[in-house]
C-alpha cells in the first residue's frame, strides 16, 4: 500500500460521509477564522497607531510633568509633581543645541461662544510652531503669530467644525469670541484634518500657551513637545533635558520621553493584546480538535469489520494507523485553509464596507492558526489509529 492508495482511502472515506466530515471540518475552520479576524484587528491597531505617529516625523519627544517613569498625562488641572512645567521650561529647553522647537502645551475643554452661539469644545494652548508639529493647513486667515512673550496677544485659531457650527458661511477673520468668559480675536481658520492621535482638529480652537493658562489661573503646563534636529543624538538631548530642568527644579520631578519609546511600549502593549485574542481564538481550534477526535473513535468503532479485511490482505498496522491518521489530518487541513479562506474574506470585507476599520492582515499569525490546526489535527488522530492498528484481525473480521 502505497501513498496514493492511502490517499484514495482517505478520499473515499470522507466522501462517504460527507455531513459528519463537514462538521468537523466546520469546527476548525471557524478557529482559524477567528485568529484571522482578531488577530487582523490588532495588527491593523498597531498600523494605525504607528502611522498617526509617523506622519510627525521621528524627531521628537515630549516632556511631562511628574516622577521619573510615571508616564502619562492626568486631567487638566491637576499634576502631580513638586513643581510645574512652565512656559518658561519650555523656553529654555528651546535654546539647547539641537533643539528645533520646543512647545508648550495645555489643553482642555471650554465653553465657547461666537456669532450668537455657543458649544463645548476642545481648547489648545501652543504657540505657533504648534502649526509644524501637527502639519496644520490654513484655510483662511493666519496662524499664530512667533510671539515669546509671556503676556501674548488674545488671539485664536478655528477649526474646520467649530468654525461651521459658530459660524456657518460667515466669515470669522477678526471677530471677537469668548473662551471661558475671556475675549480673543480670530485670525485663522483650519483645513479639514480629521482625527490626530485620537484628537479631532477640526474641533479644536487654538490659542496662545500663556492665554490658556490664565483661563485656568495656572502656570502648570500638560507637556513640552520638543522637535530636534534629524543631527542631534536623542540621548544626549535626552540627558541634556534632564540637566537643564533639574538645575531649575532642583529634582528630577519631570518624564523625559522619545517617540521611539512611546511607540515601543505601545508595540508591546499591542503585541500582547494581539497575542491574547489570538488565544481565544485557538480555544475553537481545540474545540475542533475535540471533534475530530470524537469523529475519529466513532469512525474506527463503525469501522472495525473494514479493519480486519484490510489486515487479512495484508496491511500492517503502520499502514492502518497512517490510514487513520491521514484522514483526521486531511481534515484539519481542509478546516484549516476554508478558515483561512473565510477570515480573509471577512477581514477584506469589512475593511471595504468601514474604511476607517483597523484591519490589517497578520501573515504571521495566520500561518500559526494554519500550523496549530494541522498539529491538532495529529493529536486528535493519533489515539484513535493508533487503537485501530491495534485491532487483531481476526477479531475485526467477527465484529458487527
Amino acid at each position: 500500500m502505497d501513498a496514493s492508495d492511502t490517499l484514495a482511502f482517505t478520499r473515499q472515506s470522507i466522501s462517504s460521509n460527507r455531513l459528519r466530515c463537514f462538521l468537523t471540518t466546520l469546527g476548525i475552520a471557524i478557529g482559524v477564522a477567528a485568529v484571522v479576524l482578531l488577530t487582523s484587528f490588532g495588527a491593523g491597531l498597531e498600523h494605525y497607531i504607528v502611522g498617526q505617529f509617523s506622519q510627525f516625523g521621528s524627531h521628537n519627544l515630549v516632556i511631562t510633568p511628574g516622577k521619573p517613569d510615571t508616564v502619562g498625562i492626568g486631567p487638566p488641572g491637576v499634576v502631580n509633581t513638586q513643581r510645574p512645567l512652565t512656559i518658561e521650561d519650555a523656553a529654555a529647553v528651546a535654546d539647547l543645541p539641537g533643539v528645533e522647537a520646543s512647545i508648550p502645551v495645555r489643553v482642555g475643554t471650554l465653553e465657547v461662544k461666537a456669532n450668537g452661539r455657543v458649544r463645548e469644545t476642545l481648547v489648545l494652548g501652543g504657540t505657533s510652531e504648534i502649526n509644524q508639529l501637527l502639519f496644520l493647513e490654513l484655510k483662511h486667515g493666519q496662524f499664530l503669530p512667533d510671539d515669546s512673550s509671556t503676556s501674548p496677544r488674545a488671539l485664536a485659531v478655528l477649526g474646520s467644525t467649530v468654525f461651521r457650527d459658530l459660524y456657518v458661511d460667515k466669515s470669522p477673520l477678526g471677530d471677537r469670541i469668548r473662551i471661558a468668559g475671556s475675549r480673543f480675536r480670530v485670525i485663522g481658520v483650519l483645513e479639514d484634518k480629521g482625527d490626530v492621535l485620537g484628537i479631532n482638529v477640526d474641533d479644536l480652537v487654538i490659542i496662545p500657551a500663556a492665554r490658556m493658562l490664565e483661563l485656568y489661573n495656572s502656570e502648570s503646563l500638560m507637556e513640552i513637545d520638543v522637535r530636534y534636529s534629524e543631527h542631534a543624538d536623542p540621548k544626549e538631548l535626552v540627558a541634556s533635558i534632564k540637566r537643564l530642568l533639574i538645575s531649575r527644579h532642583s529634582v528630577e520631578d519631570f518624564n523625559v520621553i522619545t517617540q521611539q519609546q512611546i511607540l515601543d511600549s505601545l508595540s508591546s502593549i499591542l503585541d500582547v493584546i494581539t497575542a491574547a485574542v489570538a488565544g481565544l481564538g485557538a480555544i475553537s481550534l481545540i474545540v475542533g480538535g475535540v471533534g475530530i477526535f470524537t469523529i475519529m473513535t466513532i469512525s474506527v468503532r463503525e469501522r472495525t469489520h473494514e479493519i480486519g479485511l484490510l489486515r487479512a490482505v495484508g496491511a500492517t498496522r503502520l499502514q492502518v494507523r497512517n490510514l487513520f491518521l491521514s484522514e483526521s489530518v486531511l481534515l484539519a487541513i481542509i478546516g484549516a485553509f476554508v478558515g483561512l479562506l473565510l477570515g480573509t474574506v471577512l477581514v477584506l470585507g469589512l475593511s471595504s464596507i468601514i474604511a476607517d476599520l483597523p484591519a490589517r492582515l497578520s501573515p504571521f499569525y495566520m500561518l500559526a492558526a494554519v500550523l496549530v490546526a494541522l498539529v491538532i489535527g495529529i493529536l486528535a488522530g493519533i489515539a484513535p489509529s493508533s487503537r485501530a492498528a491495534q485491532l487483531a484481525p481476526l477479531e475485526a473480521l467477527r465484529a458487527d
